[in-house]
């Protein structure tokens, strides 16, 4: 190592170095614990998952405050309850435990369930319609891997017949297509970043779920800006094919979140919501496939690059279904999401590149901006059938 080397390394770690140190200093002088003295303990715990089985309900909480928290006591409907609680009945801080409690629920009934903690500080859950979570099994795998394709593969090739008719339109209308499919992904766009930070209010605050959001949407369009840079600048119909293909790639992370809304919906036992999701993301993501085909509308591209194109839009559905049916988290729900919503940004500042060369820079014209209002008129039409 040349001694430039040494030098940059020596006050490269300096700043860590001494701020360690200082850690160290105020740690062994006792001076945080002399703070605190008299003061209660900061407690907080999240409620991961509850999953119900015949005459037993699970719990999983996850600690995510500053302090340790023991669980004293459980109730269940205002009534308290015995229960047993694995690994330990102190959870340290970003500690997960569960606590399974025999108790024989009502189907289709409302049901609370409140820990006490040995400060006396409650926190509570509401089962809203309870109904028993369907047990992992191959028949359960199938299931939802059906849910998906029904959701996201066929829909969204159903929205890629839409080719054809692209291909008989006049230039003009063309770029209004293209137009259309920004005011499509700005709708999606918009929806996912929402449904991102609905999700982190739900994050354990020491994981600081608004910060993902932000920092996971923001990586999402600098990694992909990196990556599809050069393909996406390139002229003809090497360019719109890449356009095409980012369109799918976003709509597809979308897709992975609406998948995990499904799958949770019921795996967490509210069947009749699940439900509502699947007819409302049907015919909302029928729209999908307009999007992807428009920029390569004036081209004639192979059947097995639409077949590629609809896969990869569709298929997160199935695996967003997968793991919201198995391992939902709150944490999962707003990475994929805010993922979803910084790839669909950064396809919207490419598609904007591809109206600007068709149009010779011309990109707003009373057509291209009926467009974009189209699209997302059109998309909060059919989200209206969605349930929220």
């Amino acid at each position: 190592m040349t001694s430039r080397s040494r030098g940059l390394l020596f006050w490269a770690l300096l700043p860590p170095a001494l701020l360690g140190g200082l850690a160290l200093v105020i740690a062994s002088t006792g001076l945080l614990d002399f703070m605190r003295r008299g003061l209660p303990p900061v407690e907080e715990l999240t409620f991961d998952r509850v999953t119900l089985e015949p005459g037993l309900i699970r719990v999983e909480v996850v600690n995510g405050g500053p302090d340790p928290v023991s669980i004293a006591q459980v109730l269940v409907d205002d009534a308290f309850w015995v229960f047993s609680i694995q690994p330990s009945a102190t959870v340290p801080r970003l500690g997960r435990a569960t606590i399974e409690i025999p108790y024989h629920w009502v189907q289709d009934e409302s049901h609370t369930v409140t820990l006490l903690t040995a400060t006396g500080v409650t926190f509570s859950h509401e089962i809203a319609v309870a109904a028993e979570t369907p047990p992992v099994d191959l028949r359960y795998f199938w299931v939802f891997g059906l849910i998906g394709i029904y959701v996201g593969v066929i829909p969204v090739a159903i929205g890629l017949l839409w080719y054809p008719l692209l291909r008989r339109l006049e230039p003009r209308w063309i770029h209004f297509a293209l137009a259309l499919t920004a005011g499509l992904l700005i709708f999606l766009g918009a929806d996912a970043i929402h449904e991102a930070f609905e999700a982190a209010a739900n994050v354990p605050g020491a994981y600081q779920g608004t910060l993902v959001v932000v920092v996971a949407a923001v990586a999402t369009v600098l990694g992909l800006q990196m990556v599809s840079r050069s393909a996406v600048n390139r002229a003809g119909a090497a360019g719109r094919r890449a356009v095409a293909t980012l369109i799918a790639l976003g709509i597809g992370l979308h897709n992975l979140g609406e998948g995990l809304a499904i799958g949770a919906a019921y795996s967490l036992g509210e069947a009749a919501l699940g439900t509502f999701l699947i007819i409302g993301f049907m015919l909302h993501n029928t729209t999908e496939g307009l999007g992807i085909v428009a920029p390569i509308a004036r081209d004639r591209p192979r059947l097995r690059t639409l077949v590629g194109l609809g896969l990869l839009a569709g298929v997160p559905t199935v695996l967003g279904s997968w793991i919201g049916g198995l391992a939902y988290s709150p944490l999962y729900a707003t990475l994929f999401l805010a993922v979803g919503a910084g790839a669909i940004a950064q396809v919207v500042m490419a598609l904007y590149k591809v109206i600007a060369r068709e149009t010779s820079g011309a990109v707003w014209n009373p057509l291209t901006a009926g467009g974009v209002v189209t699209g997302m008129l059109v998309m909060y039409a059919t989200g209206l059938l969605v349930a929220a």
